[in-house]
């Protein structure tokens, strides 16, 4: 069994996997069948829903003042800023990408680029400080 985080639509998911490959011929066959168990199962990860937003809350809350921090877990495609570049609120900073889709983080406040903590190519998780601004 896995544990995995997935996120839908902002509001993240804990939930249990079972590994049903077995390696023999006669197991395709009931794969099926098991395949509709985790539907139900995943009802009962609905009440988990609330221990699950709070970590994720958890790290963004840690970060400092200027931190800006991923909105979700992905792969950085472009970093669209500099250290020491000014920059004002809703400023692309970065594009992330997760299940195919893009998404631009913007800065959340007017200020100057402190650091920047990722490059492209880089895999983030959800609450990581990706830029700093003072």
């Amino acid at each position: 069994m896995k544990r995995l985080r997935i996120t839908v639509e902002g509001t993240a998911y804990d939930v249990t996997v079972e590994d049903l490959d077995s390696g023999s011929g006669a197991s395709p066959a009931p794969a099926p069948a098991r395949a509709a168990a985790p539907a139900p199962a995943a009802a009962p990860s609905t009440p988990a829903r609330p221990a699950a937003a709070p970590p994720a809350t958890a790290p963004a809350g840690a970060a400092g003042p200027g931190d800006v921090p991923s909105p979700l877990a992905g792969t950085v495609v472009s970093v669209d800023v500099t250290v020491g570049q000014a920059v004002k609120s809703g400023d692309s900073l970065l594009v992330l990408e997760a299940m195919k889709m893009n998404t631009s983080v913007g800065a959340p406040r007017d200020g100057t680029v402190a650091s920047v903590n990722i490059t492209p190519g880089a895999t983030v998780t959800e609450g990581q400080v990706l830029v700093t601004l003072s």
